[in-house]
């Protein structure tokens, strides 16, 4: 209990923007010439998600966003196409809104009682999807993202603790300081005892951003107002947008999202050097990803936090500022 409140304390100091920028470089020079080599990854946005994530200690945020740097080269996320998931994106189960927060933050709509597929390796793929493109529009100025999930219709055979599980691990990892606030909607009571099992996957942090709404109480409903314009907020969650999702249209978006995506790596990455080193057999080598190694004087210290807790690069601050110019 003592460490909890230790961390939750080391949490709470706020660091000066120098102060900041002194960590982010020492993250840097943990990581070695990988820093140089990948300035985007390696921005000083993504370097700062991960020393949040990690209460700035510099050892873990290295570790962290090293073992996110091998992820991306292995699992390439940013290589996952419309088409290739479009077949899990029929039922509108996770998708992006027309619509931001008061904040200008993306809002991903969730409805957990339309799964379509029985994959867990096809839906954790979709949800990186929406994940990437989420980022890639953002025009956000912190880049954070919030959850809207609809619990209408929502009951035990939902649910999925692999599911859940696997979840958690691939945002928590590797979507570091992603979410801004994540709005459950008229979730049932039953559903209140799969969060007590839920929430030992999360953060303490992530866990403070979760927000239960109902409804038929007035008082919660307060969230909706203070973070929507309800005339673009859909009708399903109190607004006054009656549009809802719409698979053909939602398809198209996406797209015409691919498109720019594409446009990005072509235009970041058309060099025949960085080419070269996104190629997996320099990057994943032991010298430049010995993550094991890093941070190992760490790794018995009482605040680490589990490694099924952890979270996201960024689609890199510079895919928002170069993409979403020209998709406004």
């Amino acid at each position: 209990m003592s460490a909890r409140k230790s961390r939750a304390n080391a949490t709470e100091k706020v660091w000066s923007h120098e102060e900041q920028q002194a960590k982010i470089n020492e993250v840097k020079k943990l990581m070695g010439p990988i820093a140089d080599k990948l300035p985007v990854l390696c921005s000083d946005a993504s370097i700062l998600r991960y020393l949040k994530a990690r209460n700035w200690n510099t050892k873990k945020a290295n570790k962290m966003l090293k073992e996110t740097l091998k992820w991306r080269l292995e699992y390439k996320p940013e290589k996952i196409s419309w088409e290739d998931i479009a077949q899990e994106a029929k039922t509108g189960k996770i998708y992006r809104a027309t619509y931001t927060d008061k904040q200008g933050r993306t809002v991903l709509v969730m409805r957990p009682s339309s799964q379509n597929t029985e994959s867990t390796t096809g839906q954790i793929r979709y949800l990186v999807y929406c994940m990437e493109n989420a980022i890639l529009s953002s025009n956000s100025t912190d880049g954070y993202m919030v959850w809207l999930i609809d619990f209408h219709g929502w009951n035990t055979s939902c649910l999925s603790m692999k599911v859940t599980r696997d979840t958690a691990h691939v945002l928590q990892n590797h979507y570091p300081e992603r979410l801004g606030l994540a709005i459950l909607y008229n979730p049932p009571k039953l559903f209140e005892s799969f969060w007590v099992m839920v929430r030992p996957f999360l953060e303490s942090k992530t866990s403070k951003k979760v927000k239960f709404v109902y409804s038929n109480n007035p008082e919660s409903l307060k969230i909706m107002e203070e973070n929507f314009d309800a005339d673009k907020l859909e009708s399903s969650f109190g607004g006054r947008n009656p549009i809802g999702f719409n698979y053909e249209d939602y398809s198209q978006r996406m797209m015409e999202d691919d498109k720019k995506m594409t446009h990005f790596i072509d235009s970041r990455c058309s060099s025949p050097t960085y080419k070269a080193l996104l190629s997996k057999s320099q990057m994943l080598d032991s010298a430049a990803f010995d993550v094991d190694s890093q941070a190992s004087d760490d790794e018995s210290d009482t605040d680490e936090i589990p490694s099924n807790l952890r979270r996201p690069d960024d689609k890199l601050q510079e895919v928002t500022s170069a993409t979403t110019s020209d998709s406004r």
